[in-house]
């Protein structure tokens, strides 16, 4: 490490000691969080977000409804703030998730579901924000300072965030000894780093790049996807591997690059099997995850929890592909940190 590298390598190898401050200092309002959904019982989940953030969502939505059963939607955050629809989400819970917490367009659907009567919980970096304010539960991102315009930190604890509440609810002791483990296990990731690199000098020159991948890493897909475009300038486009043989399989007929998540869980079989029919039709395909005999292996911990591992392996492949293209991962044309929709 160099006082030189990227912003965007720095703030990722800062992942370790914000998830273990994340899961030491957020004990308390997760247990107060577990008791409002266990008295509360809602009846279904509504995640709002943007970006990164909304990508967070996607994962979130996988662990809710496989781990609680609850069905999950996102939603448009237009339909109130530019339509001026005022959506009955009384008995949701409504998850709002930011770095920031300035957008207007999640902060105004937040107070609209608040006023409805839904049980309505930020996860936000920045805790004296109008999200937080408005957020009947907060659940501090525990970053510090995120100064890079590619979000890293702020989403891999937005991954993390929830998980102690989901934990007490379902009484998930695997999980509470694995989120005690998962500081030690990102930091294993970061040693990562020079096999992330070598990966990287693969793509160094390439126009486009799909990512494919399913269940709890789809939401990573997103994520990559649009680091990729933020940092490298490649065109990138996330698909669930269920769904690329219903038309986007076609692209492999013009040569594009595949970069697969690997997972380790109970998705691997049948997204193995789609990897296997996209090698032998001729598809240049590496995988990322850890699923053992990746291209980049990431330490396997618990099915919840290795999304986050991924997700910082990504980052690293990514940055080190930018500086590749002779790229600044931190000054991606025509960007700024903070984007405000309405």
């Amino acid at each position: 490490m160099t006082p030189t590298d990227p912003l965007m390598l720095r703030e990722t190898r800062e992942a370790p000691a914000v998830v273990a401050r994340l899961l030491r200092e957020n004990g308390q309002v997760s247990r107060d969080l577990a008791v409002a959904i266990r008295e509360r019982q809602p009846a279904y989940a509504v995640t709002i977000a943007r970006g990164s953030s909304d990508h967070a969502c996607t994962v979130l939505k996988y662990v809710l409804e496989t781990q609680l059963s609850l069905p999950v939607a996102s939603l448009g955050p237009s339909v109130h703030t530019l339509y001026g629809a005022r959506l009955d989400l009384a008995g949701a819970l409504v998850v709002a998730v930011s770095q920031s917490g300035e957008s207007p367009d999640v902060l105004e659907n937040v107070k609209m579901a608040r006023d409805a009567g839904a049980l309505t919980v930020a996860l936000v970096n920045v805790e004296d924000s109008p999200l937080a304010e408005a957020a009947e539960f907060v659940l501090p991102l525990r970053c510090g300072p995120e100064k890079a315009v590619a979000a890293t930190k702020s989403y891999l604890a937005s991954l993390c965030a929830l998980l102690p509440t989901l934990a007490d609810l379902s009484g998930d002791t695997g999980l509470t000894r694995a989120l005690e483990q998962l500081p030690d296990v990102l930091t294993r990731a970061l040693d990562l780093e020079p096999q992330a690199a070598e990966l990287a000098e693969r793509y160094r020159f390439a126009d486009h790049l799909l990512l494919l991948a399913r269940g709890y890493h789809y939401g990573v897909a997103q994520e990559a996807a649009l680091k990729l475009k933020e940092t490298c300038g490649i065109h990138a486009e996330a698909y669930s591997a269920a769904e690329f043989s219903h038309g986007p399989k076609r692209l492999l007929a013009e040569g594009l690059p595949l970069l697969g998540f690997a997972c380790a869980d109970a998705a691997w079989d049948a997204t193995a099997r789609v990897y296997d029919d996209l090698r032998g039709v001729g598809g240049d395909l590496r995988l990322l995850g850890p699923q053992p005999g990746a291209d980049l292996p990431t330490p396997a911990l618990h099915p919840l929890l290795d999304p986050v591992t991924s997700a910082l392996a990504f980052y690293l492949f990514a940055a080190h592909l930018a500086l590749g293209r002779g790229l600044d991962p931190d000054q991606p044309p025509l960007l700024s940190k903070v984007t405000k929709t309405r």
